[in-house]
């Protein structure tokens, strides 16, 4: 009988004979041929050939239903037979995203503040620092960086480079930034609420995330597990930052669909039914703070950078949360 082999563009029968393994008294320890399933990155056996594997541990779906064609939708690699268990899958990683809420603070408390921080380099006085204080007081608020570099003269460097001490994270150049190539590594919400700037991609395998005055930490983590790429964030002064911010705003990001739901298993629905809609090749959740982020690949990208049109985002929150 033939051994059944998987490849790509279906399954493919190895006309082989069995293979006889000899045990030292002349016994036969086994018999058959092992069979081998190398499976495609990210996904499970291809949805439609042979018997699949739905990605749900409490599928009851019988044979004759996992025999049917349905070549998608795939979440977190893998397959799902049904609107059930798409459901299922989806509610688990609700679940997990809502509850490692709080697991880990995303308030960040510096050892010490920036004006310390640079008193302490040698790159400002303890008047300049006293006077950019009491102004910044006088007027009622304002980055003390700001009023060092408008009030005090001190250098826009220096006061980028105290913020990168105080992260310890590196300060960031803006020689080569295309901002309109990188709209599809994240939604534009993400870019304009966060602060944040993908500067560049290096390698095929890490993102520089530029911030002007604080890093996000779990953007940066969102980010990661989302594309696959180790995200590395720094620091960018203002006045290069902020231009740059602007004309990525401007440029056209993935499609986006926003919403906000009374209850968790009515965003277990909602997400179901976006999955099901799209049937992607491959789709992803991760949390942002306190919104979920979907991606859904309509087709298998070639590169890190997918084509605008190859994905779909949906950003989600739970009412109350």
């Amino acid at each position: 009988m033939p051994v059944l082999r998987w490849r790509r563009g279906g399954v493919a029968p190895l006309l082989r004979e069995p293979v006889l393994n000899l045990r030292p008294d002349g016994g036969v320890a086994s018999s058959a041929a092992a069979v081998d399933w190398p499976q495609p990155p990210g996904a499970g056996l291809r949805p439609g050939i042979l018997f699949e594997t739905c990605a749900n541990p409490q599928c009851r779906s019988g044979w004759l239903r996992l025999w049917r064609s349905r070549s998608g939708p795939v979440f977190e690699g893998g397959w799902c037979c049904s609107a059930e268990c798409t459901a299922a899958i989806i509610a688990s990683a609700v679940r997990r995203e809502l509850d490692a809420r709080g697991a880990a603070p995303e308030n960040h408390r510096h050892r010490l503040p920036l004006g310390l921080t640079m008193l302490e380099q040698g790159w400002i006085t303890n008047r300049q620092l006293r006077q950019a204080l009491e102004a910044q007081k006088a007027a009622g608020g304002g980055r003390l960086g700001q009023w060092l570099v408008r009030h005090e003269g001190v250098s826009e460097k220096l006061v980028t480079r105290a913020l990168g001490i105080q992260w310890s994270c590196p300060v960031l150049d803006m020689e080569i930034h295309d901002g309109s190539g990188l709209t599809a590594l994240l939604p534009r919400l993400f870019v304009d609420a966060f602060g944040a700037l993908p500067l560049r991609v290096a390698a095929g395998r890490i993102l520089y995330l530029g911030f002007e005055e604080r890093l996000d930490p779990a953007l940066a983590l969102a980010v990661e597990r989302m594309t696959g790429l180790r995200v590395e964030s720094g620091m960018v002064e203002e006045s290069l930052f902020r231009p740059a911010h602007t004309r990525m705003l401007g440029a056209r990001f993935p499609a986006v669909e926003l919403i906000e739901t009374a209850s968790e298993a009515a965003l277990v629905h909602a997400l179901m039914k976006a999955v099901e809609r799209a049937r992607p090749v491959a789709s992803r959740l991760v949390r942002v703070h306190d919104c979920l982020w979907l991606r859904m690949w309509l087709r298998r990208p070639a590169s890190p950078l997918p084509k605008l049109d190859e994905i779909q985002d949906l950003i989600a929150s739970v009412g109350g949360h």
